[in-house]
């Protein structure tokens, strides 16, 4: 489809990039399953996260469309999908404003949340919004000085699913507004969980820039593909993948958890025909498929690992 033919909806719905939903979905499905496990299970604080994640992850995808045209980012030569500011769909002042909005709904949101798991929600999501908009805008944009991927695996992975599992304890067992941590709200066990969700959403992210090496090269854009190669790109896949498939392995050692947290080693193959794809190619025509490859990657492993986590026991 041409952009002369894409209407106003659609274009809106290209901005918003829905192929990303899973990596803000994902993180608040496996921090309520290791709820559900813990028995602090709290169904509005879990749909207020999952309604908040997805929100912060479209205002994020408006804010890369608008920040990545004004910075020179996007040229004519991008091989990923259509951005509707470069590609004139949509005024970027339009799409700027559409950010802001879309970030003042997610806080407007959050101000029950903080109600639920106080002041530190408060940090984490004006944390969250900042990062947002800082992944491609401001002085020193995350994403344009090789700091993406940690971005990712911060907020995508670690803070999000440990975020989720918090305001659902917080709200079976603490008192509304605390002004810390309370006690069993925060358990280590709960970043543990994160690190597979925070290695899949980055990896998202190397796949992106891989595809985008050669572009990103010429207008600046510092990733680390860019400033290590394709080989240390790479890796850094690869790398992130035996981090997402070994914590299934390590809770497989914990007494309080079932068999049932294997259950994300039914996607491995999956996972393995996506890895010989990014071992080989570079070519925009096979690695957007790939993209979106590996969100349905992130979206299954995700569901699986939440079903695995929230048992205590196996039905006979």
């Amino acid at each position: 489809m041409s952009t002369q033919e894409v209407t106003k909806r659609q274009a809106w719905v290209m901005a918003a990039r829905p192929q990303t939903l899973p990596a803000a979905a994902s993180p608040v499905i496996v921090g309520t399953g290791l709820a559900v496990h813990d028995g602090v299970f709290a169904a509005l604080p879990a749909l207020a996260a999952l309604v908040g994640a997805g929100l912060i992850q479209i205002g994020t995808n408006f804010a890369n469309d608008y920040y990545d045209h004004v910075q020179g980012a996007d040229t004519e030569n991008r091989e990923g999908f259509t951005r509707v500011t470069a590609g004139g769909l949509i005024d970027p002042e339009t799409v700027k404003r559409a950010m802001y909005l879309t970030f003042a709904a997610a806080i407007l949101l959050g101000t029950y949340l903080v109600y639920v798991g106080g002041a530190p929600i408060v940090v984490i999501g004006l944390l969250s919004v900042a990062s947002g908009i800082a992944y491609t805008g401001g002085p020193y944009p995350l994403g344009y000085h090789g700091l993406g991927d940690l971005f990712v695996f911060i907020f995508f992975g670690l803070v999000a699913v440990a975020g989720t599992y918090y305001v659902q304890a917080a709200a079976v067992l603490a008192d509304p507004l605390a002004l810390g941590i309370p006690d069993g709200t925060l358990p280590a066990v709960a970043l543990i969980a994160a690190l597979p969700i925070a290695a899949l959403s980055t990896d998202i992210l190397v796949v992106n820039n891989v595809r985008d090496k050669e572009e990103d090269a010429t207008t600046g854009k510092r990733t680390l593909a860019v400033r290590f190669g394709y080989g240390a790109a790479r890796a850094e896949f690869v790398a992130m993948l035996v981090l997402a498939y070994a914590v299934p392995a390590w809770f497989l050692q914990q007494p309080d958890y079932t068999v049932a947290v294997a259950l994300p080693y039914l996607t491995l193959p999956y996972a393995v025909e996506i890895t010989r794809t990014m071992l080989q190619e570079t070519a925009g025509d096979v690695l957007n498929p790939t993209l979106e490859r590996m969100g349905r990657l992130l979206a299954a492993y995700a569901a699986l690992f939440a079903v695995g986590l929230s048992f205590t026991s196996l039905p006979l």
